[in-house]
């Protein structure tokens, strides 16, 4: 498949994971249909993701971590419904870790 569409359709998860984080975290009117968006966003990115590297590079560590920001990401409605951590504060640390995973992606540090 072309690494442009994958990519492409890699970024459109991701951006529908952060609306559909935003409506769960700030309670908005159709929490169901936010979830439903928020695990198949999940799905596509992990499968896209692993789409782009055909196979993970186990010599290197940066796609362990967002491995692991991406089971924050996933149980971050959970944190929120249990009220674990305040809807806002929580949905920082979404867009945080979302930024952080960008970065870790394009430069790859280590």
């Amino acid at each position: 498949m072309d690494p442009i569409l994958l990519k492409t359709l890699h970024l459109v998860s991701v951006f529908a994971l952060c609306t559909s984080l935003g409506a769960v975290l700030l309670g908005g009117s159709d929490k169901r249909g936010a979830s439903v968006l928020h695990g198949i966003s999940l799905l596509l990115i992990v499968a896209l993701g692993f789409a782009m590297l055909k196979k993970p590079p186990m010599g290197q560590s940066w796609w362990m971590i967002k491995l692991g920001m991406w089971v924050f990401l996933g149980v971050a409605p959970l944190l929120a419904k249990r009220r674990v951590l305040p809807g806002a504060l929580l949905l920082l640390l979404c867009l945080a870790a979302a930024a952080l995973a960008a970065w870790l992606g394009l430069s790859k540090p280590f």
